[in-house]
């Protein structure tokens, strides 16, 4: 494929180029890929860029200009019949990038390797913002939407869509069409717009969507698509639809760039990762790369499945442009591959560079020949080493395998190697501890004419990544009592320490090395002359000492050493510390949580960047009052008998989250859909002059509520506003204002930078307390302090 025009400005308000877009495709294609799997995609293009009356059209069928190596199926609809592509590999991407698709939508289901369409495979609930509303309405929605899913078993994943709302995604079994589907998701928004009418509409009539949410169900019918998961959009900025964690969405949300997402994935990982599907055809890249009829490389038509024997490997001398050592592992009936510039390691004291290529089929293992030039890979190959291999671990983050090689081979044997994943590349590592009877001595890449011999490179860490233990919601959880110690919840990200001496790794949940990005973290740790591996929180805390995930975000992805330099400054980190998993090249996994305790507690780990809060040695309702005394999110209860279960989430572990009251005194109200009762309150505390707006409340009541509410107010009718301060026009337009009286109780998550409550739901009236008793809480006070 030729690439032209790569500095023709697609998203010209931001200077994004051609070149760009299609950096960030091929960087976000292992997180992209899967949730277009098997789904035809239709394009939106943007051929001369985005911008102020750009020309901008819809493409469903795959031109004829279109590389012939990009899957086509051809699906016939009620009036027309469309070649669609089907999007597979990186190259797929790329070419996209090419002729400006910038974005890449899909329907709600596959189609089968014969390209037959099924069943859909998922549900898609679009929240989209009307006039007078924006993200923070279509959050509240939103977590309306998971609590109604779940209670019939539903789990669904939130995307900010880049462009204006929030989609919701949710896994299907596939036993239902696309009409019943789409029924199914009419009844979700109906039911919504039912127990939230004066936020939610379910009716596509632009004309009642003014203030409100429009819940658009039509996104599951069979002939509609949505926009992907990783897909830019076309729009001024470059922003992406981006997955998100339930979290995120009740803190200062806003839809992200270009810029943002490929750091973001490398160090959180896809929160929607259980929703995509396996990329149909391992060997596509491989393929698109190669002509049968010009290279003697096998290019087999399909992958090789079911294999009896031990899996193989084979490294390969390759004299291209560069020389280089293929190497080559058997995995899902392909051999997955790394270019190895210096070859494998001869010491374990060093590591070196291992950039993960396209897989190759299982043919490969046995070749040998010259690639004519002109072709890629143009050069002189042969073997190097062959044979099987034991292994011991495989996930997206770390390989360790013993290899079994010929004895006049490189290897000279067997050797026990790890693969290890920092950033956007592997390194290769030659294991300290080989496996009995492996031989002592240590192989050289042949030395070949012209070549200069590896440089030794210093320590990189060791190989002792655990996955994180995680937590479950308490819920209607007991966590009482003796059997439970309690831990302050940081709003932080989760980081496990691999300290060997001077040799320190950070690593996040996902298993990605973030060391680069916090250095004084690395450096605080190698000065402890420790030999551990450590679980904890990295936290950034604000002027007022509490922690601050939007401060930490200003952290997260960055690894350019200036850029690094300057937040260290501006932005300083802090490692909490709660879990010892290891010490002394000693596991102490199994040891129950009071005794892992005592032994990081005998670490005496204090220090000006690195801590290790004790546990609460209280009841639960005291560390409760304390997390909300410290403004933290909560507090975790762990099972004090519990051993530690990697990677596993577990009700040993509870999170109990923080949920303050507030009393409030009622200033208006807006009518419900049916007119009769109200739809929400508008609600604030006594100041001089009047009341202080505190926002809307749209939730927790009962029809008789309602309906109660609405007959005490009526008396108390207004025509002018009790607001001191201004109330957003989405309120405002169709408020009735009453003489501030009556007091209520509401249960929230947190505030808005405005002073707002979030997610507050009513609680009842509060008969017993006067309008001038009522005061913001204690908290809230400090939350709403200017910093």
């Amino acid at each position: 494929m030729r690439l032209t025009n790569s500095d023709k400005p697609m998203y010209p308000a931001t200077g994004t180029t051609k070149a760009d877009v299609i950096s960030y495709y091929v960087q976000v294609a292992p997180w992209l890929l899967p949730h277009l799997a098997g789904r035809p995609v239709t394009r939106k293009r943007w051929v001369n860029g985005t911008g102020p009356g750009a020309e901008v059209f819809f493409e469903k069928n795959l031109p004829d200009s279109a590389p012939d190596w990009i899957r086509r199926v051809t699906i016939k609809h009620k009036s027309r019949t469309n070649v669609y592509p089907i999007f597979e590999s990186v190259a797929d991407l790329a070419w996209a990038g090419q002729v400006a698709a910038l974005e890449l939508h899909v329907p709600q289901w596959q189609v089968d390797a014969t390209g037959v369409p099924q069943n859909p495979d998922r549900l898609v609930i679009d929240l989209d913002p009307g006039p007078g509303t924006g993200l923070p309405e279509c959050v509240e929605v939103a977590h309306a939407a998971r609590e109604l899913l779940a209670d019939i078993g539903v789990e669904c994943f939130p995307v900010t869509s880049g462009s204006k709302g929030i989609h919701l995604f949710a896994h299907l079994d596939g036993t239902h069409d696309s009409d019943y589907v789409n029924a199914f998701a009419k009844q979700v928004a109906q039911a919504l717009e039912a127990s939230m009418p004066e936020l939610v509409v379910s009716d596509m009539s632009k004309a009642k969507r003014a203030g409100k949410v429009l819940v658009d169900w039509s996104q599951n019918n069979g002939a509609k698509t949505t926009i992907s998961p990783y897909s830019l959009r076309g729009r001024d900025e470059p922003t992406v639809a981006v997955p998100r964690d339930w979290d995120e969405l009740d803190e200062d949300l806003r839809h992200l760039t270009i810029d943002e997402v490929p750091a973001r994935l490398a160090e959180r990982g896809d929160p929607m990762a259980s929703l995509a599907g396996p990329v149909a055809d391992r060997l596509s890249t491989y393929r698109s790369m190669r002509d049968a009829s010009r290279t003697p490389e096998p290019v087999p038509d399909s992958v090789v499945r079911g294999r009896d024997g031990d899996p193989i490997f084979v490294i390969q001398e390759h004299h291209a442009r560069r020389l280089h050592w293929d190497f080559r592992l058997e995995r899902d009936g392909v051999l997955v591959s790394w270019a190895l510039p210096k070859g494998v390691p001869d010491s374990t004291s060093g590591n070196h560079l291992a950039v993960q290529t396209e897989d190759h089929p299982m043919e490969y293992a046995t070749f040998a020949g010259s690639i004519p030039k002109g072709e890629y890979g143009a050069g002189d190959v042969t073997i190097w080493d062959h044979g099987h291999f034991d292994l011991e671990k495989w996930n997206d983050h770390e390989v360790i395998a013993t290899l079994h090689g010929t004895q006049e081979g490189g290897l000279g044997g067997s050797k026990r190697l790890a693969l290890i994943k920092t950033g956007e590349n592997w390194l290769i590592h030659l294991m300290k501890d080989q496996q009995p009877g492996a031989p002592s001595t240590t192989s050289r890449p042949k030395a070949t004419k012209g070549t200069k011999p590896a440089k030794k490179k210093a320590p990189a860490g060791r190989s002792g990544f655990v996955p994180p233990m995680l937590a479950v919601l308490a819920g209607g959880r007991d966590a009482s009592g003796d059997g439970w110690a309690y831990e302050l919840k940081w709003d932080g990200i989760r980081c496990v320490a691999v300290v060997s001496g001077e040799d320190v790794r950070l690593y996040s949940r996902n298993h990605n090395d973030v060391s680069a990005s916090y250095p004084e973290l690395v450096e605080e740790l190698a000065a402890m002359g420790l030999d551990t591996v450590l679980d904890g929180e990295i936290v950034a805390m604000d002027e007022r000492g509490i922690p601050s995930f939007g401060r930490l975000q200003q952290r997260m992805g960055v690894t350019k050493p200036g850029d690094v330099e300057r937040l260290r400054r501006t932005t300083p980190v802090q490692l909490m510390l709660f879990d010892l998993l290891e010490r002394d090249g000693t596991s102490l996994r199994d040891l129950p949580y009071d005794d892992r305790r005592d032994a990081l507690e005998e670490l005496d780990l204090e220090s000006e960047l690195v801590h290790a809060p004790p546990a609460h040695g209280g009841t639960i309702d005291e560390a409760v009052a304390l997390s909300r005394s410290h403004q933290l999110e909560g507090i975790v209860a762990k099972r004090r008998a519990s051993t530690y279960d990697p990677g596993a989430r577990s009700t040993d572990w509870l999170k109990i989250k923080n949920q303050d009251t507030q009393e409030i005194v009622i200033g208006g109200w807006r009518p419900s859909s049916g007119g009769r009762g109200i739809g929400s309150l508008l609600v604030g505390v006594p100041v001089e002059g009047g009341l202080r707006y505190l926002g809307r409340v749209g939730t927790g009541y009962s029809n008789a509520e309602r309906l109660k509410l609405r007959s005490l107010l009526d008396p108390l009718e207004r025509k002018t506003s009790p607001f001191v301060d201004e109330v957003e026009s989405a309120a405002s337009r169709d408020a009735t204002w009453v003489t501030p009286r009556l007091v209520g109780e509401v249960v929230y998550g947190d505030w808005s930078p405005a002073g707002h409550l979030r997610h507050a739901s009513w609680r009842g009236l509060r008969p017993d307390k006067d309008a001038a008793d009522v005061v913001l809480e204690a908290a809230a006070e400090v939350r709403l302090t200017p910093p």
